[in-house]
């Protein structure tokens, strides 16, 4: 797996979509930090906020390529013949994209030091509920992205498509209950919420429920990618 790790980080500082996503995302933290330090109120959950959204359109382009990309290389049939379990791929892409995409979390610190120099009071704990629950809540739409990925070997298609999924998953818990007028419907749209658990980690909650969720959003992804390939590896 952790060839799996290696290989694909290097690849995605040598394609231009690592690139796109680093600066965009660089890009967006440096702009709502600064637009943050010029209020004086060294409140981070804003910028989180902000920045779960871009994430929303830049998860896609990491993930659009992992699998498509093999497949239309013709590369897949070698990987799968590879020494190394199918799990253990899927997991290295995963991680891969997950620890990529995770570095702009590093820059958050770094603004977040320079607040201290400049006097500011951060209040580490919803810092750090704000760091949880992005990892949590990028690493969810991660695996929906390889999920997706492993289904089509265009990675325009499966990033138009994870790009979507992320949007409806987005607007679930409020565009179903505005068409269905039903408190079942709705207690159902609220447990779903990705939005809504995301917002308590960035209030500095640490509930259980919320953890159980999003691990269990991911393990099912990544189950049904090692599924899908598992399938495709004895048709």
């Amino acid at each position: 797996m952790k060839a799996i790790i290696k290989r694909e980080i290097k690849s995605y500082f040598t394609s231009p979509a690592g690139y796109v996503v680093l600066a965009v995302m660089t890009a967006a933290v440096c702009y709502f930090f600064t637009s943050l330090f010029s209020t004086g109120y060294a409140d981070t959950t804003y910028v989180f906020s902000y920045i779960s959204i871009f994430a929303l359109v830049m998860i896609p382009i990491l993930t659009m390529r992992l699998f498509s990309e093999e497949k239309m290389k013709k590369t897949d049939q070698l990987l799968l013949t590879s020494p190394v379990s199918i799990g253990s791929i899927v997991l290295g892409k995963f991680f891969a994209a997950l620890m990529f995409f995770s570095i702009f979390l590093v820059e958050t610190l770094i603004f977040n030091l320079v607040y201290i120099i400049f006097g500011a009071s951060i209040d580490w704990m919803v810092y750090l509920g704000n760091v949880v629950g992005m990892i949590l809540f990028s690493a969810s739409f991660i695996s929906i992205g390889l999920f997706i990925s492993v289904l089509t070997e265009s990675q325009v298609v499966a990033a138009i498509l994870s790009i979507a999924i992320n949007l409806i998953i987005l607007l679930f818990d409020s565009f179903i209950p505005s068409i269905i007028d039903n408190s079942v419907v709705t207690k159902i749209c609220e447990w779903f919420a990705f939005n809504q658990r995301y917002q308590k980690f960035t209030q500095g909650i640490f509930a259980l429920d919320n953890f159980i969720f999003f691990i269990s959003v991911i393990a099912v992804f990544l189950f049904l990618t090692t599924r899908v390939i598992d399938r495709k590896r004895w048709a």
